[in-house]
């Protein structure tokens, strides 16, 4: 866990911050500068689907839980839909209890018609390679993983074909790397905004991703941050 331990492929260090730090970032960036949690969710999930696209095997599916994670999947789920590609999303809990930007998420992909099932009995009967997008549980992850999440953590680590995570791999404490019970093992991680200092444990790829929260955000919280991606929405991080 080290806030220093990040850096470009050009040798560039990028300040990482813990779960605490972070969500300070999206709350001055919501309040304070008025950035929309929707403007933050769509870059997300449009950078997450390009990473989907280039390590795609076979059909996708999505896993996605409430909150800001779960919304950046669902609205993965609807930029690959737009390309033609086959994705169906399996949610952790009824569709009816999904809140906030994931429910809007939600809404916009059943009026697609985009396949949308609930509960660990949709991953059960998987069977061959598939793409998996995990989008169960954000860095607000705090306390052991719940028996419910730790089976579909369980499910997508058994099954066959690459994996990527959204932000931070679904059970790993985005501060300390631990893992917090069970932990979805990716093959590629692609964090927002900063990369959490938990990262620096994770297996696969690490990529980072510019969601447009302006530097001033940064600067009223005393972040070191020096803008890492140059003319790119997205950059490859090395340890």
């Amino acid at each position: 866990m080290a806030r220093d331990s990040f850096r470009t492929a050009t040798d560039r260090p990028v300040t990482a911050v813990t779960a605490d730090e972070m969500r300070d970032v999206d709350r001055i960036a919501v309040d304070e500068v008025g950035l929309q949690v929707l403007q933050m969710m769509e870059n997300a999930g449009r950078i997450l689907a390009w990473h989907v696209r280039d390590v795609r095997d076979g059909d996708v599916i999505v896993v996605a839980g409430n909150g800001g994670n779960g919304g950046g999947g669902l609205a993965c789920a609807r930029h690959l839909a737009n390309r033609g590609i086959p994705v169906q999303v399996v949610l952790d809990r009824p569709a009816a209890e999904l809140s906030g930007a994931a429910g809007n998420q939600y809404t916009i992909l059943d009026k697609m018609g985009i396949s949308i099932s609930s509960g660990i009995d949709s991953l059960a009967d998987i069977d061959g390679r598939m793409t998996l997008v995990d989008a169960l549980i954000g860095y607000g992850l705090s306390g052991t993983v719940r028996p419910s999440a730790t089976t579909f953590i369980d499910r997508m680590n058994d099954l066959s074909g690459p994996t990527i995570s959204l932000d931070v791999p679904s059970g790993v404490d985005a501060t300390t790397g631990e893992s917090l019970g069970a932990a979805v093992v990716p093959d590629r991680t692609v964090t927002l905004a900063l990369p959490k200092t938990g990262l620096d444990a994770t297996t696969g790829s690490l990529y980072l991703a510019d969601i447009s929260i302006p530097s001033t955000v940064y600067d009223r919280l005393d972040i070191a941050y020096d803008r890492p991606f140059g003319d790119d929405d997205w950059i490859r991080l090395e340890q």
